[in-house]
């Protein structure tokens, strides 16, 4: 009767349940998250649906506030019915999930590859799935993670997810579909309590209790039990709703028995709802079995296959109400009942939670425990575990490090403050120049996360400067992360910090010092080495003496990238903050493309996902420069698919890019806007450098020189790497066009240096064009072609085409105009960027030539995603092989491919190359 009561008024909620099974039974996945107040009722919408849930299989876990320290625990018990099918996932997925789980050893797993293999394990089976997680806010960091990622990469599965949080609670589900789960109307709220309660009430004294419970279920089912006759006579109540029920549960547990408020106790701080090990636990407090009658007699709690509570605010009333010295029992109890083989690091913190005094012994075992979640990519987890270790630990200086070490773990897992709280407690211990340099570096690094790059490269040079006389190799690493803050932070706002940053740096050094890394010590965080020490000093010299004293270095430095092993933290390094932008710098499209196609690569294969963001924009950067807006296209739109399942904002450099390529005011004018806007705010240079140089590319297709001039200008005057090279064919090309034949000389200087250093077709082809646009040389415009035509660089080989045939038109020579701009415009057209194809359209038009504006077509008219997975499939790759690399189930991609068939009117992968290529 009263489980009937508690859903009436509830259609709205149970049709919305209903339909999401019917839906993932017909092979749409669907996401939801219930939303309400403790008591309101969204655990029993969750018994609902699983009753409801007939030939699916479903799965269930809950989060509990106690073991939120312990990573993936919530995970592995939602996953455990399908870890039969863990042999069938691809090797990568299979070791992540595998050592996440402690299954298996193995590298630190990276938690967007758990995420895949969760996907792919709930997939893999005949039956719908739906998964229920209760109390999601209590997951454990990992876990939610994770889950909030697998919500979002839902596709074509026969999955339901569907999480209950409570209001005023941060979780990790924001975004997602939600469904609020608010009080029972006023009839229906007097309807429940009138069921429970023992005798007549005065209306009015009803109707209050209605009104201040806002119709809470739970609350009218529970606090009538706990109150006095007098109390309900004048219906007086304080606190907040939850408090009120926490204390209306509280007085429950009061009036039963000693050993029966023990035995709750016990279950309460044992999360896993073992039976057998809470009654081993009680065996251990000297509990007879006899007690468990008077506990299921209270309805507080039932005993079956799992121990579960009548509600979570039971078992936090349980533990809350224990006295300290019945807390520690019970943990001392559980300790000594948990296997230390199967289940190491519960046992760790029952007997940390158990420990009044500083204790070594349980400190080293909380270690070894932070040593395991830190293999599995529980960094949080670790984080905690070590802090714990840290309280316990007497040695001060021992405890300084083990501080440390939760900074450190902490930051891993993004938890800044918390690091930084960290910090000052590791900074209290006896002096230690190694560590106080490593607090330092961990503070520029954090500053750095939190893109304050100004004050990350000066604390890191700080840092590296506190190392060297005792590491050689960290103190080049942390030299090599300030010079990455640096060039971030350089801009107009903070003109002196790369000189600054580079005249730091030291001279090349041949040996380490005292605590040096040895033949066999683990590799250096962040990467090192001789390929870390050529870049380092390179970007010194390039700094302090100029671009041609640093050429020769930087060359080597960028070949040893190339050569460099994959796996090695060099290539990371190199690969995602210098060596990309050194390639550029030294007009290399080549070597930029192929660093960006493997650090994509590299990213996609461990499944790294902010990595992988970063490695988009780069490789849409440089791809957009050899004309194939499609492929750009394709990258940015998987990059904001990435931001939007893993949480992570959109960085959006190439969107902006792109859009400016593509001549959309509209569109490309606010994004540019924004990313210089909120670049200044941080004194992030050269994202503004990056957007303001996008600006200029814009304002050149759009005909609006000076706007493009003045834009090209600034970022040509701050000559920050690489987007120097690409600002100052913008500036030549706008400053000819109004005139400003100085400024014209001036980039042709400029780029007669470059050339000198670094004589490649690119900056061959560069120079030649500002040549052409100062001295109308028609020798020089050719050579720009030929030069440029001999690169990849297919948009700046069609923009030659444009200004040699609008300087034949403007010479009258209108025959040998139409040749070039006709070229210029079929090219430029076909790329997409529409803004420098209308400029060769009106200049064909100039000469007399009818020609039309070319338009999109849309007959095939396929999304981003569809294209990009049928251009996989045409390379020959298979669904898992395709699901792999974009992080979705092989399940979505047959279904993005049938879609894709129908639209391109084939049948099958082999007729895909043609039907693309039309």
């Amino acid at each position: 009767m009263v489980g009937k009561l508690e859903l009436r008024g509830r259609r709205r909620e149970t049709a919305a349940l209903v339909g999401l099974v019917g839906e993932a039974k017909a092979g749409r996945s669907q996401v939801l998250v219930l939303t309400g107040e403790a008591g309101v009722g969204k655990s029993v919408l969750l018994e609902v649906l699983v009753a409801g849930a007939d030939g699916c299989r479903v799965t269930r876990t809950a989060g509990i506030e106690s073991e939120m320290e312990l990573a993936y625990a919530g995970l592995h018990q939602l996953c455990l019915p399908f870890l039969d099918n863990l042999e069938r996932l691809p090797e990568p997925q299979r070791d992540a999930l595998g050592t996440a789980f402690g299954l298996r050893s193995g590298a630190t797993p990276d938690r967007f590859l758990i995420g895949l293999a969760v996907l792919n394990l709930l997939a893999s089976g005949e039956q719908p799935v739906v998964c229920v997680v209760d109390d999601a806010q209590w997951l454990d960091l990992m876990s939610a993670r994770i889950l909030a990622f697998v919500a979002r990469r839902l596709g074509a599965e026969s999955v339901a997810m569907v999480f209950a949080v409570r209001d005023g609670i941060a979780h990790e589900f924001e975004g997602l579909p939600e469904l609020a789960v608010r009080g029972l109307d006023d009839g229906d709220a007097r309807a429940l309590l009138e069921s429970v309660l023992p005798g007549p009430i005065d209306p009015r004294v009803r109707d209050r209790i209605v009104a201040e419970t806002r119709g809470n279920p739970l609350a009218l089912l529970e606090l009538p039990r706990a109150w006095t006759a007098a109390e309900l006579a004048d219906g007086q109540m304080s606190g907040t709703l939850a408090g009120r029920i926490e204390d209306g549960f509280a007085r429950r547990l009061e009036a039963l028995p000693t050993e029966t408020r023990l035995l709750l106790l016990t279950a309460a701080a044992e999360p896993l709802g073992d039976p057998t090990l809470l009654w081993r636990a009680a065996e251990q407090l000297g509990l007879g079995t006899d007690v468990a009658a008077g506990a299921i007699a209270s309805g507080l709690i039932e005993f079956d296959q799992q121990v579960r509570f009548r509600h979570p605010l039971v078992r936090s009333a349980a533990y809350r109400t224990a006295t300290p010295q019945q807390r520690l029992a019970v943990h001392r109890a559980l300790a000594a009942v948990t296997d230390p083989e199967t289940d190491p690091d519960r046992r760790a913190w029952h007997r940390a939670q158990a420990a009044v005094t500083p204790d070594e012994d349980v400190a080293a075992d909380l270690e070894r425990s932070a040593d395991r979640a830190r293999a599995r990519g529980g960094f949080f987890a670790a984080g905690i575990f070590l802090e714990r270790a840290a309280a316990l630990t007497i040695d001060p200086d021992r405890r300084a490090d083990r501080v440390l070490a939760a900074a450190t773990a902490k930051r891993s897992a993004g938890a800044l403050d918390s690091a930084l709280d960290l910090l000052g407690g590791a900074a209290t211990g006896p002096a230690n120049p190694v560590r106080e340099a490593e607090i330092t570096r961990l503070r520029g690094e954090i500053a750095f996360d939190r893109g304050h790059a100004v004050e990350a490269a000066r604390t890191l040079v700080k840092a590296a400067q506190q190392l060297e006389p005792h590491n050689h190799d960290q103190a080049r690493v942390a030299y090599l992360e300030a010079m990455s803050a640096a060039i971030w932070a350089s801009g107009p706002e903070t003109p002196g910090i790369l000189t600054e940053t580079a005249t730091a740096a030291p001279t090349p050094h041949s040996g380490g010092g005292e605590g040096g890394q040895g033949a066999g010590e683990p590799v250096l965080r962040g990467g090192g080495g001789a390929g870390g020490e050529v870049l380092l000093q390179a970007l010194a010299v390039r700094f302090t003496q100029g671009y041609g004293a640093a050429a020769a270095q930087l060359r080597e430095a960028l070949d040893q990238a190339r050569e460099g092993d994959a796996d090695d933290g060099w290539l990371w390094l190199a690969g995602n903050r210098a060596s990309g932008i050194v390639a550029i710098d030294l007009w290399d499209l080549d070597t930029a493309l192929e660093l960006a196609a493997r650090h994509d690569r590299v990213a996609r294969d461990s499944g790294a996902l902010v990595q992988l963001q970063w490695a988009l924009n780069f490789r849409a950067n440089v791809v957009s420069m050899t004309g194939d807006l499609t492929a750009t296209a394709a990258y940015v739109e998987e990059e904001r698919q990435l931001a939007k399942a893993s949480g992570n904002r959109v960085l959006g450099i190439g969107a902006m890019q792109l859009e400016a390529l593509r001549g959309d005011e509209s569109t490309a004018q606010p994004l540019i806007d924004t990313m210089i806007r909120e670049a200044r705010a941080q004194e992030q240079g050269r994202m503004t450098a990056i957007a303001t140089y996008t600006s200029a590319l814009l304002n050149n297709g759009l005909g609006r020189y000076e706007t493009a001039r003045d834009a090209a200008l600034q970022v040509f005057e701050q000559d920050p790497v690489a987007y120097g090279a690409l600002a100052v064919g913008e500036l030549a090309e706008a400053a000819s066009r109004t005139g400003d034949r100085k400024l014209v000389e001036t980039t042709l200087t400029w780029l007669a240096d470059r050339v000198a250093a670094v004589p490649t077709d690119w900056s061959r082809g560069m120079h030649a064009r500002a040549q052409a646009l100062l001295t109308n040389d028609e020798t020089a415009y050719r050579a720009s072609i030929d030069h440029l035509g001999r690169t990849a660089l297919r948009l700046e080989t069609a923009r030659a085409e444009l200004l040699y045939g609008e300087w034949l038109r403007r010479e009258g020579r209108r025959q040998d105009a139409r040749e070039h701009l006709r070229t210029a415009h079929e090219q430029l057209s076909a790329m997409g960027t529409a803004a420098f194809a209308d400029r060769a359209r009106h200049e064909l038009l100039a000469t007399g030539e009818t020609v039309r504006k070319r338009t999109a077509e849309t007959t095939n008219d396929l999304t981003s995603q569809e294209a990009q997975i049928a251009g996989l499939a045409r390379d020959g790759l298979t669904n898992p092989e395709i699901a792999a690399q974009l992080f979705i189930s092989p399940r979505t991609v047959e279904w993005h491919l049938r879609k894709t068939f129908s639209k391109l009117g084939i049948t099958s992968r082999r007729q895909l190359r043609t039907a693309l290529a039309r």
